[in-house]
């Protein structure tokens, strides 16, 4: 069986107002349901592992939140970071505290906020990467490219085993030319952060490459069910290093040939701003308006209005006339306005904000 880790941290900047660093985007039904991401996240792996063999890595601000929201996953499988420090630390801790119950248990690691609307096809393709990681490779799942986005970082292909392919390379975020270039040739995945390995295996490539964040993960797991814990916690999570899973450990190995990658041909989203949000849930009319009903009880009145997307979350009602492709979103205590195609920047009020002093906003 499948030993499930959702890590779920960040705070959605792009998607602020509605997402905030007390309650970010993966706590919140962006699904087109009531469910949250997270919800829907571990619902997605139901069938792939049971409750116990969910673990959520998620920070100390949100952890009563997720606890709530998932009452079937024990509080021990709750890990708990004192503080951020980036994919690697998270998804190693995650690793070893595995390690701990089932030294030679298969991991995957499937992030909280990303929406994939078809379960059953998500399911077969980790199954297909479980696999591979059987037999000692560390595997990421990539996702066949509808266009060349510019937005997603690529796996490129090599050569085929079994029901995949062994890693040639990871590429970063390419411009438009070399988009286009790699979606043509057709050995080319986006990249969706999606990891499926032996723990035993991931340890001992992380020890190889990253020998003192190995060393500290272990020394954190060995005492995850004593008294010491969270004295240990305080003294060594700090020290750690803040890099990424990829560069920590899966580009390393890929240049030594020890990752592979199986294509997941399903829908999949990582719903980084309001305009994804746009294209990914269900129109509300026959001229493509999106109101997404995260939260309160508000309503959208559009007239002459077409591709806008409209978040009346403060309850009240929020009505437009003659306005196109806006996001328009409306809180109890802010209220953003910007066109659609810069959904992107966003982030940068959330930025202008923490300098001018109102942190209560964000």
């Amino acid at each position: 069986m499948l030993h499930a880790v959702v890590p779920a941290g960040g705070s959605g900047t792009r998607l602020w107002p509605l997402s905030r660093a007390q309650r970010p985007k993966f706590l919140l039904p962006l699904t087109g349901s009531d469910s949250s991401l997270l919800q829907a996240t571990v619902e997605r792996v139901r069938t792939l592992s049971a409750p116990d063999h969910v673990y959520v890595v998620t920070g100390t601000a949100h952890a009563v939140d997720v606890a709530r929201q998932l009452p079937d996953v024990p509080g021990d499988n709750i890990l708990v970071e004192p503080s951020p420090r980036d994919s690697a630390a998270a998804i190693s801790l995650a690793a070893a505290v595995i390690a701990e119950r089932d030294p030679e248990a298969i991991m995957g690691a499937f992030a909280a906020d990303h929406l994939v609307p078809d379960g059953k096809a998500f399911a077969q393709t980790v199954e297909r990467a479980m696999e591979l990681a059987e037999s000692g490779l560390l595997m990421t799942i990539g996702i066949t490219p509808t266009g060349p986005d510019t937005g997603y970082g690529y796996l490129r292909l090599g050569s085929e085993v079994g029901p995949g392919y062994h890693l040639d390379a990871f590429v970063e975020k390419p411009d438009q030319v070399s988009a286009v270039e790699y979606v043509s040739a057709g050995n080319y995945l986006w990249n969706a952060g999606m990891f499926v390995w032996r723990v035993d295996v991931f340890l001992e490539e992380l020890a190889r490459h990253r020998p003192a964040l190995h060393e500290t993960v272990r020394t954190l797991a060995a005492a995850w069910d004593t008294n010491g814990r969270d004295a240990l916690f305080a003294k060594l999570w700090p020290t750690l290093e803040k890099i990424s899973v990829d560069y920590a450990v899966m580009e390393p190995a890929a240049a030594s040939g020890k990752v592979g990658v199986v294509p997941g041909d399903f829908d999949w989203h990582d719903v980084g701003d309001y305009n994804t949000l746009g294209h990914v849930l269900k129109a509300a009319d026959r001229v493509g308006n999106v109101v997404v009903r995260a939260s309160g009880a508000g309503e959208a009145h559009l007239t002459e209005s077409k591709r806008n997307v409209v978040v009346p979350a403060a309850g009240r009602l929020v009505a437009a006339v003659g306005v196109d492709d806006l996001i328009i979103v409306d809180t109890p205590d802010a209220v953003l306005v910007c066109p659609r195609d810069r959904a992107q920047e966003v982030k940068g009020v959330v930025e202008e904000l923490k300098e001018g002093a109102r942190g209560d906003l964000v």
